[in-house]
């Protein structure tokens, strides 16, 4: 794209469901949280601007919700986008897996399950990735570990 109003539009054109919001680097795309799968195959198969590359998944813990977060690029443009998911169930956040749709998400979703305890419904392998089975999610902000003591403060 030639420059970031062009790249809002196609967005918006290609997910008018999500809200659009204007980052100082890159632009912020917001998708419902069922709604995710779909924005995500979109993304990926448009012949305009592929977003063929998943750079990162992250979680973020704010205490009442769980983001899932996204940074996209697409190899032939070389546009960059953030694309976040809200999870609203703090207790048993779910989201579909995008796993199927960028092969480098099943890694980074293993990770944010192990890590914050968010279930990636469909995934093909969604175990514990750097540690034991009940062991808790310690990026939680309501994780406490009493045997070594260790509490994470809001």
């Amino acid at each position: 794209m030639k420059n970031k109003e062009e790249l809002k539009s196609f967005i918006a054109g290609l997910l008018p469901f999500a809200t659009l919001i204007e980052g100082k680097q890159y632009l912020e795309v917001l998708v419902p949280a069922d709604k995710w799968h779909e924005a995500a195959q979109k993304l990926k198969d448009n012949n305009k601007i592929p977003f063929d590359y998943l750079v990162s998944l992250a979680a973020v813990d704010f205490v009442t919700k769980f983001s899932v977060v996204c940074h996209l690029e697409s190899t032939d443009t070389h546009d960059f986008i953030v694309v976040r998911v809200d999870i609203e169930d703090h207790e048993k956040p779910q989201i579909e897996t995008v796993s199927d749709v960028w092969v480098t998400a099943e890694y980074h979703e293993r990770e944010a399950f192990d890590l914050f305890g968010i279930r990636f419904k469909h995934h093909p392998d969604l175990r514990r990735l750097f540690l034991e089975e009940g062991y808790g999610f310690p990026l939680r902000k309501d994780f406490k570990d009493e045997i070594n003591i260790i509490e994470l403060s809001n």
